[in-house]
């Protein structure tokens, strides 16, 4: 059996999955504000796990993976923690770390023909590469929700105009899925297609997945979205649980390595 953990800027996942990718077990727990609790918090979720027997654990880190262990978190202002040593101590295996979305783009662009990027419109805009099902060097430094662009009069990063968080405040709802009317909807495409066209110039895929929350309500505004890019525009398998399965792929990836 495998151990997924999905650290996301509001929540955590675990889950434990099967030899063939089934999901046995989950839990979801609310991510801390502070380092210290978050770790504690995560240990004692992770006590639900130490009977099965686990190959291996498989870790998504919201940020900037170092040295397989410490990690600099791009919602948290929580610099390099030890994630590593707490889960050695309850799990005897080995224990991998990845950029949440490069595990993103593993899954949605696993067996997909050509280049896939993967971009997750969450409390940021988050992106992975995939090609021949493995995650590409330049995945770890693509940062899209930090490009500038112009947007209503103003310059902001892309992610503060059209992640589902900044689309929460515009609209003053309370989750981004809820957008449901035509207004809204058109909103939504322009604010997601500023991007894209550079996301195609500078890394030229084959295959665009848009999701997180975003990638709920795909079919509603994606007749919005105008059709130049000359790439294709898919809805995400998994919208909400790209991430963990992509722990799974891993996992079995560094099994055969």
């Amino acid at each position: 059996m495998y151990l997924g953990i999905d650290i996301g800027g509001t929540k955590t996942l675990i889950a434990l999955f099967s030899r063939r990718g089934m999901i046995l077990k989950k839990i979801k727990f609310r991510t801390a504000q502070g380092s210290r609790t978050f770790l504690d918090d995560l240990v004692a979720n992770l006590g639900e796990f130490k009977k099965y027997k686990v190959k291996s654990v498989a870790v998504a880190i919201p940020g900037v993976v170092q040295k397989n262990y410490t990690v600099k978190f791009g919602n948290r202002d929580w610099k390099e923690i030890d994630i590593f040593t707490p889960i050695k101590e309850l799990f005897d295996c080995p224990i991998y770390f990845e950029n949440d979305a490069s595990l993103g783009a593993l899954y949605e662009g696993y067996r997909l023909p050509g280049r896939t990027i993967f971009l997750t419109f969450s409390t940021g805009i988050g992106g992975g590469i995939v090609e021949k099902n493995r995650i590409t060097e330049e995945s770890g430094g693509f940062e899209p929700g930090h490009w500038q662009y112009e947007y209503a009069g103003k310059a902001s990063e892309w992610e503060d105009i059209a992640a589902a968080s900044a689309l929460e405040k515009v609209f003053h709802v309370d989750y981004a899925t809820d957008l449901r009317r035509k207004e809204q909807l058109e909103e939504v495409a322009k604010r997601v297609y500023l991007g894209l066209p550079d996301v195609k110039k500078r890394y030229h895929p084959d295959t665009i997945i848009l999701g997180g929350p975003l990638g709920k309500i795909f079919r509603l505004y994606v007749k919005y979205l105008p059709n130049d890019l000359d790439v294709r525009l898919k809805r995400p398998k998994r919208p909400t649980e790209s991430v963990i399965y992509g722990c799974y792929i891993l996992a079995k990836q560094r099994e055969r390595e």
